[in-house]
């Protein structure tokens, strides 16, 4: 009797079929083989018939060459740090898609000659915050506060309030980060309360800067005191203020969130901030302030092994000159808005059988932006199985258990996905 394994198609035949063929071109060769190799190995161990080996290779094909996967946030965090934070706008997505390829990035189609890397960028940002003298954009806000200490600092103290010795994401520490430029802390208040004199009695020859760093991600309430920026400015050296969360203006709805204008109408050298949070950009550390002082971080050294890439600048100009962002379409869409999408999604799923109902809840601004405030927002309550299987489907949904129940909360979900969200709940 023949071995059916003798039957099994050969790798270099399969690889050239047609379907097998069109996903080398998309996901390249090592991806494609290893599919097909696994289809093989289970038709070795008899688990599929060998005519099966190149549907099965197919199917177990992923979409995209990277691992990266699109991601519906129904937890009603609007910032999700786990998910990638800020998602861009239609306007920044098709402005990275033209850069992509080959671009003026640092080339001036008039003259033929180099030009000025990110220009565009920067002068929208620049436009978008007329009180900095300067602007300039690195990868991240951590990298911007690294910087300033490596440029303004080198050997020098940097004066801090004990109670803005911050931990960021993944165990960062904000005096980690600035000691290992060489800088040192001088830390001056208590956890809870600072005053100016403390800040007077800190000031000396060593001084490189005082920093302000905004508490973002957590609050300290009850017997408190500190020093506002224009106090500070009061003290004969630079101020930088950390605000963190990336808003460039007072908003109505963040009435205690710090924003880049305030600060520097209040007298701060120079601002730091996210790209990716409530600006609702790419990830970019937001440098604005002194143009003497810009420029000078501009030409330091380490400002090439910090710059952005031509992606991040043509996703941050299309932020700052393009229609508003999702965040901000997030933060500002209404609660009864919310509560009668929710309502009209519950109704379609329990007349399919399915045990929902419309919910109002409260959501939350995350990225470690606007502690404590809590946005009015509502959700499709579901029983709390449905949790996991919504995680796993190919366009994963995530929402967030509570008090039994699976809440898939709409306060960052666009209108657009709904009719995604019904199906993937009716699976």
């Amino acid at each position: 009797m023949t071995d059916p394994r003798r039957h099994i198609p050969r790798t270099d035949a399969l690889l050239a079929s047609p379907r097998l063929a069109e996903a080398v071109r998309a996901l390249g060769v090592a991806t494609v083989k290893a599919a097909v190799v696994a289809a093989q190995r289970r038709a070795r161990a008899g688990e599929i018939e060998p005519s099966e080996v190149g549907e099965v290779a197919v199917a177990a094909l992923p979409r995209l060459a990277a691992s990266l996967r699109r991601v519906i946030n129904a937890t009603g965090v609007v910032v999700h740090t786990n998910l990638g934070r800020a998602p861009l706008s239609p306007a920044a997505r098709a402005a990275v898609d033209e850069a992509a390829g080959t671009t003026d990035v640092e080339f001036d189609l008039v003259t033929g000659a180099r030009a000025k890397r990110g220009r565009g960028a920067l002068a929208a940002l620049a436009d978008a915050v007329p009180d900095a003298g300067g602007v300039h954009v690195v990868n991240n806000n951590a990298a911007a506060l690294l910087l300033c200490a490596l440029a303004l600092a080198p050997g020098r103290e940097i004066v801090i309030s004990r109670g803005e010795l911050v931990e960021i994401g993944d165990g960062f520490r904000i005096p980690e980060l600035l000691r290992s430029t060489g800088a040192r802390l001088h830390e001056v208040g208590t956890t809870n309360r600072v005053h100016l004199r403390d800040y007077a009695c800190a000031i000396g020859p060593d001084t490189g800067f005082v920093l302000k760093v905004h508490p973002s991600n957590f609050e300290v309430t009850g017997f408190t005191s500190t020093v506002d920026i224009a106090e500070l400015t009061t003290l004969g050296v630079p101020v930088i203020a950390d605000i963190g969360s990336g808003l460039l203006a007072p908003h109505p709805l963040l009435p205690k969130e710090p924003d880049a204008a305030s600060a520097l109408r209040a007298g701060a050298s120079l601002v730091t901030a996210s790209g990716d949070k409530l600006l609702g950009g790419p990830q970019a550390g937001l440098l604005l302030g002194d143009a003497e002082l810009v420029e000078r971080l501009r030409r330091h050294p380490a400002a090439r092994a910090l710059r952005v890439d031509k992606l991040t600048l043509a996703a941050l100009e299309a932020t700052l000159r393009g229609p508003l962002p999702p965040v901000r379409q997030a933060l500002e869409a209404s609660a009864d808005d919310l509560f009668a999408r929710a309502s009209a999604l519950a109704a379609k799923l329990s007349d399919a059988g399915v045990d929902a109902e419309a919910v109002r809840c409260l959501a939350a601004v995350g990225g470690g932006g606007a502690p404590g405030v809590e946005l009015p927002s509502a959700a499709v309550s579901l029983p709390e199985e449905y949790g996991e299987p919504l995680r796993l489907r190919d366009v994963p949904v995530v929402g967030r258990l509570e008090r039994g129940r699976c809440l898939l909360d709409l306060r960052a979900v666009a209108p657009a996905d709904d009719s995604e969200l019904l199906d993937a709940v009716l699976g």
